[in-house]
Protein backbone atom coordinates (compact mmCIF):
# COMPACT_ATOMS: atom_id res chain seq x y z
CA UNK A 1 0.00 0.00 0.00
CA UNK A 2 1.39 3.53 -0.91
CA UNK A 3 1.36 5.37 2.16
CA UNK A 4 2.53 6.85 5.25
CA UNK A 5 1.76 7.36 8.95
CA UNK A 6 0.07 10.76 7.94
CA UNK A 7 -1.13 9.89 4.30
CA UNK A 8 -1.91 7.18 1.92
CA UNK A 9 -2.59 7.63 -1.79
CA UNK A 10 -5.24 5.63 -3.26
CA UNK A 11 -7.00 5.54 -6.62
CA UNK A 12 -9.98 8.14 -7.22
CA UNK A 13 -13.78 6.68 -6.48
CA UNK A 14 -17.05 7.80 -7.53
CA UNK A 15 -17.27 9.72 -3.97
CA UNK A 16 -14.76 12.19 -5.04
CA UNK A 17 -16.48 13.87 -7.73
CA UNK A 18 -17.70 16.77 -5.63
CA UNK A 19 -13.66 17.71 -4.93
CA UNK A 20 -12.40 16.69 -8.23
CA UNK A 21 -15.15 19.01 -10.11
CA UNK A 22 -14.42 22.15 -7.56
CA UNK A 23 -10.36 21.33 -7.60
CA UNK A 24 -10.78 21.40 -11.13
CA UNK A 25 -12.77 24.43 -11.68
CA UNK A 26 -10.67 26.36 -9.70
CA UNK A 27 -9.59 29.51 -11.70
CA UNK A 28 -6.84 30.28 -9.46
CA UNK A 29 -5.04 26.69 -9.82
CA UNK A 30 -5.10 27.17 -14.01
CA UNK A 31 -2.47 29.17 -13.65
CA UNK A 32 -0.42 26.54 -12.73
CA UNK A 33 -2.21 23.84 -14.96
CA UNK A 34 -2.36 23.36 -18.67
CA UNK A 35 -6.31 23.99 -18.84
CA UNK A 36 -8.48 26.97 -18.58
CA UNK A 37 -11.60 25.78 -19.37
CA UNK A 38 -14.27 24.79 -16.90
CA UNK A 39 -15.09 21.26 -16.45
CA UNK A 40 -18.94 19.87 -16.57
CA UNK A 41 -19.91 17.76 -13.74
CA UNK A 42 -20.62 15.33 -16.85
CA UNK A 43 -16.81 15.67 -18.10
CA UNK A 44 -15.89 14.62 -14.15
CA UNK A 45 -18.36 11.56 -13.72
CA UNK A 46 -17.56 9.99 -17.05
CA UNK A 47 -13.39 10.33 -16.13
CA UNK A 48 -14.20 8.98 -13.00
CA UNK A 49 -16.19 6.12 -15.29
CA UNK A 50 -13.62 5.15 -17.64
CA UNK A 51 -10.17 5.36 -15.96
CA UNK A 52 -8.77 2.11 -15.13
CA UNK A 53 -6.41 3.76 -12.48
CA UNK A 54 -3.58 2.40 -14.80
CA UNK A 55 -1.11 4.32 -16.65
CA UNK A 56 -0.09 2.31 -19.04
CA UNK A 57 -3.97 1.54 -20.28
CA UNK A 58 -5.20 5.32 -19.61
CA UNK A 59 -2.08 7.18 -20.78
CA UNK A 60 -2.42 9.10 -16.49
CA UNK A 61 -3.02 8.34 -13.77
CA UNK A 62 -4.64 10.14 -10.61
CA UNK A 63 -4.44 9.12 -7.18
CA UNK A 64 -6.19 10.83 -3.89
CA UNK A 65 -3.69 12.19 -1.20
CA UNK A 66 -6.08 10.62 1.35
CA UNK A 67 -5.15 11.41 5.14
CA UNK A 68 -5.77 8.73 7.86
CA UNK A 69 -8.12 10.51 9.22
CA UNK A 70 -10.17 9.32 5.93
CA UNK A 71 -10.42 13.21 4.20
CA UNK A 72 -9.24 13.83 1.24
CA UNK A 73 -6.10 16.14 1.59
CA UNK A 74 -5.48 16.33 -2.57
CA UNK A 75 -4.86 14.76 -5.94
CA UNK A 76 -1.21 13.71 -7.55
CA UNK A 77 -1.23 13.45 -11.18
CA UNK A 78 0.73 11.44 -13.70
CA UNK A 79 0.44 12.69 -17.26
CA UNK A 80 2.31 13.12 -20.77
CA UNK A 81 2.94 9.77 -20.33
CA UNK A 82 5.49 8.99 -22.95
CA UNK A 83 5.52 5.02 -22.81
CA UNK A 84 8.47 4.78 -25.33
CA UNK A 85 10.64 6.83 -23.28
CA UNK A 86 9.26 5.63 -20.00
CA UNK A 87 8.53 9.25 -18.17
CA UNK A 88 5.32 11.06 -16.94
CA UNK A 89 4.58 14.51 -15.58
CA UNK A 90 3.61 15.64 -12.31
CA UNK A 91 0.90 17.67 -10.90
CA UNK A 92 0.18 17.84 -7.61
CA UNK A 93 -2.37 20.05 -5.68
CA UNK A 94 -3.51 20.34 -1.85
CA UNK A 95 -6.48 22.24 -0.55
CA UNK A 96 -5.43 25.22 0.89
CA UNK A 97 -6.22 24.15 4.29
CA UNK A 98 -3.47 21.10 4.37
CA UNK A 99 -0.69 23.23 2.62
CA UNK A 100 2.37 23.68 4.64
CA UNK A 101 2.22 20.63 6.41
CA UNK A 102 4.72 18.87 4.74
CA UNK A 103 2.12 16.33 3.27
CA UNK A 104 2.76 16.96 -0.62
CA UNK A 105 5.99 16.15 0.08
CA UNK A 106 5.22 12.75 1.71
CA UNK A 107 2.75 12.17 -1.69
CA UNK A 108 5.61 12.95 -4.18
CA UNK A 109 8.01 10.40 -1.95
CA UNK A 110 5.51 8.00 -2.39
CA UNK A 111 4.76 8.83 -6.18
CA UNK A 112 8.12 8.26 -6.92
CA UNK A 113 8.57 4.86 -4.87
CA UNK A 114 5.30 3.94 -6.60
CA UNK A 115 6.65 5.16 -10.21
CA UNK A 116 9.84 3.03 -9.93
CA UNK A 117 7.81 -0.06 -9.39
CA UNK A 118 5.61 0.99 -12.76
CA UNK A 119 9.35 0.79 -14.58
CA UNK A 120 9.25 4.66 -15.52
CA UNK A 121 12.52 6.13 -15.88
CA UNK A 122 12.20 9.81 -15.28
CA UNK A 123 9.26 12.26 -13.74
CA UNK A 124 9.11 15.76 -14.25
CA UNK A 125 7.14 19.12 -13.73
CA UNK A 126 6.79 22.14 -15.26
CA UNK A 127 6.58 24.88 -12.35
CA UNK A 128 6.32 28.49 -12.61
CA UNK A 129 9.94 29.75 -11.84
CA UNK A 130 7.59 32.85 -9.27
CA UNK A 131 6.33 29.57 -7.02
CA UNK A 132 8.86 29.34 -4.35
CA UNK A 133 7.16 26.93 -2.90
CA UNK A 134 6.60 24.44 -5.43
CA UNK A 135 10.50 24.93 -6.57
CA UNK A 136 10.98 23.53 -3.64
CA UNK A 137 9.43 20.83 -2.81
CA UNK A 138 10.43 19.58 -6.26
CA UNK A 139 13.87 19.83 -4.69
CA UNK A 140 13.50 18.66 -1.43
CA UNK A 141 12.55 15.15 -3.26
CA UNK A 142 15.71 15.45 -5.55
CA UNK A 143 14.11 16.57 -8.85
CA UNK A 144 16.78 18.77 -10.67
CA UNK A 145 16.25 21.75 -12.87
CA UNK A 146 17.03 21.06 -16.02
CA UNK A 147 15.82 24.09 -17.83
CA UNK A 148 14.05 27.23 -18.12
CA UNK A 149 11.08 28.27 -20.93
CA UNK A 150 10.65 32.36 -21.01
CA UNK A 151 7.80 33.38 -20.48
CA UNK A 152 5.87 29.72 -20.87
CA UNK A 153 2.86 30.42 -18.56
CA UNK A 154 0.26 32.77 -18.89
CA UNK A 155 -1.05 34.93 -16.01
CA UNK A 156 -3.24 37.88 -15.24
CA UNK A 157 0.19 39.94 -15.17
CA UNK A 158 1.26 38.85 -18.82
CA UNK A 159 3.76 35.62 -18.71
CA UNK A 160 6.16 34.07 -16.19
CA UNK A 161 8.66 31.53 -16.89
CA UNK A 162 8.45 28.29 -15.85
CA UNK A 163 11.01 25.57 -14.26
CA UNK A 164 11.34 22.14 -15.75
CA UNK A 165 12.29 20.20 -12.82
CA UNK A 166 13.31 16.01 -13.49
CA UNK A 167 14.35 13.55 -11.59
CA UNK A 168 15.65 10.10 -12.88
CA UNK A 169 14.55 7.17 -11.11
Amino acid sequence: MLKTQRIMLRAVEPEDLDLIYLVENDTRLWAFGSTNVPLSRHAVRSFLATTQNDLYKDGQLRLCIEGVDGIVKGFLDLQNFAPAHLRAEVGIVLLPEWQRQGLASEALGLLCDYARSLRLHQLYAVVDAANAPAVSLFTRQKFEPSGRLAEWLKNDSGFSDALVLQKKL
